[in-house]
């Protein structure tokens, strides 16, 4: 566990060491800012003291900006040669595949940190569900997690940054969009399948409050599969060379 902090610390600092994460955070807080507080169904459109529009906001903005984050992580040291250095040291593939997963999770959760000021505002304009916003941001955190992984299995297959950001949003929209499209035109139990699979609707269910053990069994399924290919995908190449 000591190697998997050691290396997590050195991805949250090549973050702020590369600007990354300053432009992530402050792009973040702008964009959801924006639709929280001032354009489309926003706090005082809906006329209701709720951070739904804001979990909304954040659902799409997280979705585009952690391919951004996750796109060098692996790719870049594949095209640099240093993530063989990198794997020389007394550390597995598992701990390495760790580190900048929890790395890159860290900056999420700094980001959403510094959203709760928007909690305690709307707490001021009337009566709010906390339920629903202590759920939300959980619900926040296993989709950016589920997201991290995808992107990390991308970021480990090429060694070309563009290429793996494509990819990881290409399967992003299949739970993100595709699955959810499939399940509103199709019925009975494929139907049932696809809206399991699409992401939407477990966010929706946590986002609302209700927190099901389907919803964390579907997103911690995602995030260690994804994880443990990317390892798989790092074992092999190290058998290679």
């Amino acid at each position: 566990m000591k190697l998997i902090w050691i290396i997590t610390k050195r991805e949250l600092k090549s973050f702020f060491d590369s600007l990354m994460a300053y432009i992530m955070i402050i792009a973040f807080l702008g964009f959801t800012g924006f639709f929280t507080w001032l354009y489309g169904a926003d706090v005082f459109f809906v006329n209701q003291a709720s951070l739904q529009s804001f979990f909304g906001i954040s659902y799409w903005t997280l979705f585009f900006f952690i391919p951004a984050l996750t796109m060098r992580l692996i790719a870049e040291e594949n095209k640099t040669g240093t993530i063989e250095l990198l794997l020389t040291k007394p550390v597995n593939d598992w701990q390495v595949v760790m580190g900048k997963f929890l790395g890159t999770l860290l900056l999420i959760v700094i980001a959403l940190a510094l959203t709760i000021p928007y909690y305690i505002t709307v707490i001021n304009l009337g009566k709010i569900d906390h339920g629903a916003v202590w759920s939300g941001y959980p619900g926040l955190i296993l989709m950016s997690a589920a997201y991290i992984s995808i992107g990390l299995f991308a970021s480990s297959i090429t060694n070309n940054q563009i290429i793996a950001f494509l990819l990881a949003i290409f399967i992003g929209i299949m739970f993100h969009i595709i699955f959810d499209v499939l399940a509103n035109n199709m019925a009975g139990t494929i139907g049932g399948i696809f809206s399991y699979l699409s992401i939407s609707s477990h966010f929706e269910s946590i986002s609302r409050g209700v927190i099901d053990s389907k919803d964390l069994i579907y997103f911690l399924s995602i995030t260690f599969i994804c994880l443990f290919s990317t390892e798989t995908v790092l074992a092999k190449r190290n058998l290679v060379d």
